[in-house]
C-alpha cells in the first residue's frame, strides 16, 4: 500500500533534520565537545558512571543530561558504537571559508592538508590528529565522496575535531586555486612522482604549502593532479612503498616543516 503524501513528507523532513545534527560518542569526544565554546550542543545522554566522570564538564557547559540505563542506552547510535556511556547531539562546526581559515596569520609558514575523496572517517580523524600536532591551518575535503563530521570520525580524532578546522568544499580544484591565489604552493602526493617531498619543498620552507593527498587505491584524480604545482613522493627505505593516507599526511606534514 502506498504511503500517504503527508507521511512521506514527514519522514523526509525527519531524515533531513537528522542529517543536520551529529551524535558524538565516547568519553573523550564528548568531553572535548562540552569544553568547546564553538559547539552548539543539543542533547546529552549519559550513564550514571559516565556522568560521574564528566560531571565537572557537564556543569561548566550548563547542560542537563539524560541519565540512561547502560543496557538500554537512549542515544540513537549504531549498535557497534563504543560509546562508553556518553553521547552528545550537536550541530556540525562552522569554521568559516577557506580564505578566512587559511590566511597567513603571521605565525610561521602555513600548512594545509587537502584530501581528494578520502571517505573513511577513521582516516580523516587520524589526519585531523596529525594536522593538529603539526600546526596545520586546516584539513580540507570535498562535500561529496568525503567523510562528513560523524561520531566515528570524532572518536578517531581524539578531540582534534573540536580544535582543528575541517572544511568541506564543493569543488577541490577551485579551493586549490583559491589557495594558490593566497600564495600557497600546491604539492600533490603521488607514488610515481620523481621528486621526494623533502628536497622538492626545501626551497619553499618560508612559503605557505598545501599538501594534497588522494584516497588509497585511486590516488589523486586527474583534475587534482593538473591543478597541483608539483607532484612529490615520500621516499621509502624499502621496496614496501605504500602508506595509509593518514600516515602519509603525518609524514608529509613533518617533511614540509619550515
Amino acid at each position: 500500500m502506498k504511503k500517504p503524501t503527508w507521511v512521506v513528507d514527514k519522514e523526509r523532513k525527519k531524515r533531513a533534520a537528522a542529517r543536520e545534527t551529529v551524535w558524538l560518542f565516547g568519553l573523550h569526544a564528548v568531553r572535548d565537545a562540552l569544553q568547546n565554546p564553538r559547539r552548539e550542543r543539543l542533547r546529552l545522554v549519559l550513564t550514571k558512571n559516565a556522568h560521574d566522570k564528566l560531571r565537572a564538564d557537564v556543569e561548566a557547559a550548563g547542560m542537563t543530561p539524560e541519565i540512561s540505563d547502560p543496557r538500554k542506552f537512549a542515544a540513537p547510535l549504531d549498535p557497534g558504537s563504543v560509546h562508553q556511556g556518553a553521547a552528545l547531539e550537536v550541530k556540525p562546526l562552522d569554521w568559516g571559508s577557506v580564505e578566512e581559515v587559511c590566511a597567513d596569520g603571521g605565525w610561521g609558514a602555513p600548512r594545509v592538508v587537502l584530501l581528494d575523496r578520502v571517505s573513511d572517517p577513521h582516516n580523516v580523524g587520524a589526519v585531523l590528529r596529525s594536522a593538529e600536532v603539526f600546526g596545520a591551518r586546516a584539513v580540507i575535503g570535498v562535500q561529496r565522496h568525503s567523510a562528513p563530521e560523524t561520531g566515528a570520525l570524532a572518536k578517531t580524532a581524539s578531540g582534534a575535531l573540536e580544535r582543528q578546522p575541517y572544511l568541506r568544499v564543493p569543488n577541490l580544484a577551485a579551493a586549490m586555486e583559491t589557495l594558490r591565489g593566497m600564495g600557497y604552493v600546491l604539492a600533490g602526493l603521488a607514488g610515481e612522482a620523481e621528486d621526494e617531498i623533502g628536497p622538492a619543498l626545501s626551497e619553499h620552507r618560508d612559503r605557505a604549502v598545501a599538501l594534497v593527498l588522494g584516497a588509497e587505491g585511486p590516488g589523486l584524480r586527474e583534475k587534482t593532479r593538473e591543478t597541483c604545482d608539483m607532484l612529490v613522493r615520500i621516499g621509502p627505505e624499502s621496496d614496501f612503498a605504500s602508506l595509509n593516507v593518514s600516515n602519509a599526511a603525518a609524514v608529509s606534514l613533518y617533511a614540509s616543516r619550515g
